[in-house]
């Protein structure tokens, strides 16, 4: 088939069309598994949804299973609506688990029903080892030709897990099995086993990560406690390796892609715990109060705000100035956004005590070091060496974490080529001048800008207003306040 000549409902982009021809013709000539490594902000969701259109309309699938991190269950939805051929009938279905007999019997009727249409069901990886989810993971990619899709494939990456486990097994029953992740190699070449076993346990020539690591691990022998084991010193045959890999794999990076914008947007969604929920309700319910009885001032409006914000970032400072710490999935969130980029990033927060909690979550699993903060307690003759380090690209620390107010002006970062903001401010020109951070005269990379958002909630409305250039401060009077609650 001429891809040009196929009814894409959104034009793909040249090195998309590369992409999709090359997985395509894996399909049709030699294997039904393929590894989409495109760098984030480059449209790799597109470039699947693209080919299951074309899959679809040639008679080869219908049914897809896509697994995925938590926060971009709902993308992928949107994607579905966005990208999928016009003339394609579709059901989609999200999956949010079910309690009683009655939900998961309706999820079954959703799921498994006898018709023409094609059929989509979007998991979060966690669900996947429930008993539950993987038994209808299991019936759903049985009951049709089915492609299995797992997003952000490294969190397939270690084979010790049970989500990995789970995932080749079930994927074994697909017709077609696509991998998507912008950085499959995180830590060490190791981390490839996992994602290839899941295409094909055959694929890369090994029965096993042991016989895998012979081949490319540098190892010596150690002994402690009576116990011999093998530690990992270095690696070799790379060369290899990636050979091996290029022959089902296509891999692009934002640079490469010629055809990209400057500047790209994501949105990661941040589902709140049920306690942090109910907090946000409770002070949400209050407002309203305090608004009808006339009782909010501009003042208190966004004193308000900013307490409901705080909130969805994961904490809420009580009026005696002690701090509430929610169990919150934010930070989950972040480490799964860094698992897809590589280089250098910057993470805005807007609070204090984010800051500190980022930091603390960073270094505990990247290592002392590799976060800096930037922001009020910064002592001032430390901060000279802390940028000097970030913009050094060999030396080890990786993260900096910082508050837009204190370093959104006057600085270049131009060496991070991802930007996350993990809580914004509500004020537009501190949002573009932390942009301009790493978007300036020597910029040398496209730059891609995460916002990590809960949904129906005051941080939503934010990032909203920030991308259609509104004041916030000007627009919450009155009713405008009670809309952005509500």
């Amino acid at each position: 088939m001429l891809l040009e000549k196929y009814k894409f409902k959104t034009k793909p982009m040249q090195h998309q069309i590369i992409g999709l021809g090359a997985m395509m013709a894996q399909f049709e000539n030699r294997s039904p598994e393929y590894a989409l490594f495109m760098e984030m902000g480059c449209g790799k969701t597109k470039v699947l949804i693209d080919g299951i259109s074309i899959l679809y309309d040639n008679g080869k699938v219908d049914q897809l299973l896509v697994i995925c991190p938590n926060g971009i269950k709902y993308n992928w939805k949107d994607e579905l609506g966005k990208h999928l051929a016009d003339h394609i009938e579709f059901d989609v279905h999200v999956w949010e688990g079910a309690k009683t007999k009655k939900e998961q019997n309706e999820i079954k009727e959703k799921l498994f029903p006898v018709n023409t249409k094609l059929k989509i069901l979007i998991m979060n990886v966690e669900s996947i080892i429930t008993k539950l989810g993987s038994q209808i993971a299991d019936k759903f990619v049985y009951s049709g030709k089915s492609l299995m899709c797992i997003d952000e494939s490294t969190i397939i990456k270690n084979m010790s897990t049970k989500r990995t486990k789970q995932c080749i097994k079930i994927g074994q029953l697909a017709k077609y099995r696509v991998i998507l992740t912008g950085s499959p190699i995180t830590k060490s070449p190791e981390d490839l086993y996992g994602q290839c076993a899941f295409l094909n346990e055959d694929l890369l020539g090994f029965s096993s990560i042991y016989s895998f690591r012979a081949r490319y691990c540098d190892q010596v022998k150690l002994s402690f406690g009576g116990r011999s084991f093998n530690k990992v010193t270095g690696y070799k045959r790379l060369d290899e390796l990636t050979e091996k890999l290029r022959q089902f794999s296509y891999r692009i990076t934002k640079d490469e892609a010629l055809d990209l914008p400057d500047k790209i947007y994501m949105k990661r969604r941040v589902p709140m715990t049920e306690k942090q929920l109910k907090a946000y309700v409770q002070m949400k319910n209050l407002a309203l109060v305090q608004l009808e009885e006339g009782e909010l001032t501009t003042a208190t409006l966004i004193a308000q705000l900013k307490r409901l914000h705080q909130i969805s970032c994961g904490y809420m400072t009580t009026d005696e100035g002690d701090i509430i710490d929610f169990s919150e999935n934010r930070l989950k969130e972040l480490l799964d956004t860094i698992e897809e980029v590589d280089g250098k990033v910057i993470i805005w927060c807007s609070y204090r005590h984010n800051i500190r909690k980022v930091i603390e979550t960073l270094e505990k699993k990247f290592g002392a070091g590799s976060a800096e903060g930037f922001y009020g307690e910064t002592p001032s003759k430390e901060r000279p060496k802390i940028l000097k380090n970030f913009m050094d690209p060999e030396h080890h620390m990786r993260f900096l974490v910082g508050h837009p107010r204190t370093g959104g002006y006057g600085l270049t970062l131009t060496i991070a080529k991802t930007m996350i903001f993990y809580s914004n401010q509500y004020d537009l020109e501190i949002r573009e001048q932390a942009e301009a951070r790493n978007h300036r005269i020597g910029t040398e990379s496209k730059v891609t800008y995460v916002d990590l958002v809960c949904e129906g909630t005051v941080d939503e409305n934010i990032l909203k207003s920030l991308r259609q250039k509104i004041n916030i401060a000007t627009q919450i009077m009155g009713e405008e306040f009670k809309k952005w609650l509500i």
